[in-house]
């Protein structure tokens, strides 16, 4: 009963490969169609040489005039010719199987980055922020890149050499069937050695990836731009580099301890196939040496042995190594079976202008994943048609979160968010993503043109649409774009060769062309302005309603002077709105606007 529960278990594990195999096929049909070719090729050609071979010998040895018979030379000739043929064959299939192997595991490779990228791109950004998805996205690009390549490739190896064992172990059973048993008797140490230490490995490497990660975040801090300033100002690279030195210490003396056994274990298993593959050469010279075999007859025979000794260790190992891809497999599988929970309804409906009701928050709470602590607690509001309203508030007052609610990277744990009366959930993802144009304050800085870099913000235009330098015109950004050595041709960043960087503040009018060329009916502008120049912040807010033509806008900002001309300010403390009116409402309130407001004033007097 209970090997039949293994069994079940084993086919189910092997399931995993059809899937693998199916995504091979869609990356390169035609190179996996050259390679199966060539696995038939290579599988026969070995056994048509040897026994090509033996003729040969068996033609020399009956010959009573070796060098003198025209009887000997019309025999061997076309074995000769033969056996040319058959060698030249084989190398030609290796020369090709070489060309076939090496571009189909480029296109496979490509084709499971791909997938990555899509099913990174898919998930909720709520993942990001849970540490077990990180050693699960970890795990998936190390095997995703090589590993349903190398199942092909262990599955070419595995035919290729069944082809030849049956070839070989068929011969060797015209002398004796024991020397079949032995053969197979002789590998079982290994194959049990190789599949035990096999599950250990893909254990350990489960364990250790929480290890192996903090490692490569510590040699990102190490090496990457972000941090070079302060590691070098705090003279933090030795204290770095030694808590990175101690980690891969710690992996080195795990994965060591493993391995020395398994070397071990692997040595007892070969010393027991060697004495009993050494007790069939031992055999098939006695059989020689009794006059039982011909010369030709003891080449065939020990050229079968030694080709069907290596062609079983091959098929042994390839089937130990699907075991370890279908172990293996499941990391990968584990990245592509995660969903999304953010999605488009079955039936979506359509997405209604902002300009009729506006957007209305109505008793929304939010709390993040893996915390108890609300981030928004019962928010009511409404941004009507054409307003613009302010946010303001602490750190960590909620702000930044409730733009994300509006833009659907979240849902609301209770209440809901409408546009125009119609509830986020019930719309098109994508196309309520399009309405919206955001500048978050950590917004994205792309290694790419200045061009490019506008142009992201609304991809659905041509890259020399004329609306590319209006919107930079808008934000001020056509101003440094100009003075740059190759204008809007110019790579931004250090990244790539010929790459100019800006400054934190030009950086920021950039990302707010690309906001403004977005053709959306929102436009959210966190912390606009904050690495900007008082001249430069002053330009833009004395012409934001020109900027923004009949767009609803909502402002984040820490700088109250920029937020005397919203229509609504609201103000928030720990995910709550504590306060709203206009300016003059709130100063004549006299509480925690006014408060904040005058702090910040006495910096200017």
């Amino acid at each position: 009963m209970q090997s039949g529960k293994k069994l079940v278990a084993l086919f189910k594990q092997t399931q995993r490969l059809v899937p693998a195999l199916r995504l091979v096929w869609r990356s390169s049909p035609g190179w996996t169609m050259a390679k199966l070719s060539l696995l038939v090729i290579q599988g026969l050609y070995p056994l048509l040489q040897i026994y090509l071979v033996k003729l040969l010998v068996d033609v020399v040895t009956t010959q009573p005039e070796i060098t003198a018979s025209p009887q000997l030379l019309s025999q061997s000739k076309p074995l000769l010719i033969g056996l040319a043929v058959v060698l030249l064959t084989g190398m030609i299939a290796n020369a090709l199987s070489e060309l076939v192997t090496s571009s189909q595991a480029q296109k496979v490779s490509d084709y499971m980055r791909s997938i990555l990228h899509a099913k990174s791109v898919e998930i909720d950004l709520s993942y990001y922020e849970n540490p077990r998805y990180h050693d699960t996205l970890q795990r998936a690009q190390k095997e995703a890149t090589y590993r349903p390549n190398q199942i092909l490739k262990r599955l070419a190896l595995v035919v290729q050499n069944s082809i030849l064992l049956v070839a070989m172990l068929g011969l060797l059973l015209t002398l004796h069937w024991g020397i079949t048993s032995a053969l197979l008797i002789a590998i079982i140490p290994t194959v049990l050695v190789r599949i035990y230490y096999t599950r250990k490995l893909y254990a350990w490497q489960r364990t250790w990836t929480p290890v192996e990660r903090k490692s490569v975040y510590l040699s990102w801090l190490l090496t990457g731009e972000q941090f070079a300033k302060e590691i070098r100002l705090f003279g933090l690279g030795e204290l770095f580099s030694q808590r990175f030195n101690r980690l891969r210490s710690q992996l080195y003396r795990a994965k060591f301890k493993l391995m020395a056994w398994r070397s071990l274990s692997f040595l007892a298993a070969n010393l027991i196939a060697g004495v009993m593959i050494g007790a069939i050469y031992g055999f098939i010279l006695y059989q020689a040496l009794q006059g039982a075999l011909k010369l030709g007859d003891l080449v065939l025979y020990h050229q079968a042995l030694q080709r069907g000794q290596s062609a079983l260790k091959s098929f042994i190992a390839g089937l130990s190594g699907l075991h370890e891809d279908n172990l293996f497999l499941a990391n990968l599988y584990e990245f592509l079976d995660l969903h999304p929970q953010i999605v488009t309804p079955a039936q979506p409906k359509f997405c209604p202008p902002v300009k009729d009701q506006g957007i209305t928050f109505e008793q929304v709470s939010f709390g993040y994943e893996g915390t108890s602590r609300q981030a928004l607690k019962g928010l009511s509001f409404t941004v009507k048609p054409g307003e613009t309203i302010a946010l303001v508030g602490e750190n960590g007052s909620g702000k930044t979160t409730l733009i994300k609610l509006l833009c659907r990277l979240y849902d609301p744990t209770q209440g809901r968010i409408t546009l125009n009366g119609v509830d986020l959930r019930d719309l098109d993802v994508a196309h309520l993503r399009q309405q919206i144009s955001v500048v978050f304050q950590d917004y994205a800085k792309y290694h790419l043109s200045a061009q490019d870099n506008i142009w992201l913000g609304n991809v659905h235009l041509e890259l020399q649409d004329k609306r590319i330098i209006e919107a930079a015109q808008k934000s001020g950004a056509h101003d440094v774009i100009t003075q740059l050595p190759e204008g809007y041709n110019t790579m931004l960043g250090k990244l790539f060769h010929g790459g100019e960087e800006l400054s934190i503040g030009q950086w920021q009018k950039v990302a707010l062309a690309r906001a403004f060329l977005r053709q959306s009916q929102v436009i959210v502008l966190d912390e606009p302005t904050s690495a900007m120049d008082p001249k430069a912040e002053y330009e833009l807010f004395s012409k934001f309603r020109e900027l923004i033509q009949d767009q609803s806008a909502i402002l984040i900002t820490h700088r109250l002077s920029t937020v005397k001309m919203a229509d609504r300010i609201y103000v928030m403390d720990k995910g709550q709105i504590i306060e709203n009116g206009t300016h003059q409402e709130l100063m004549d309130y006299q509480g925690a606007y006014a408060h904040l407001f005058k702090i910040q004033a006495k910096n200017y007097w």
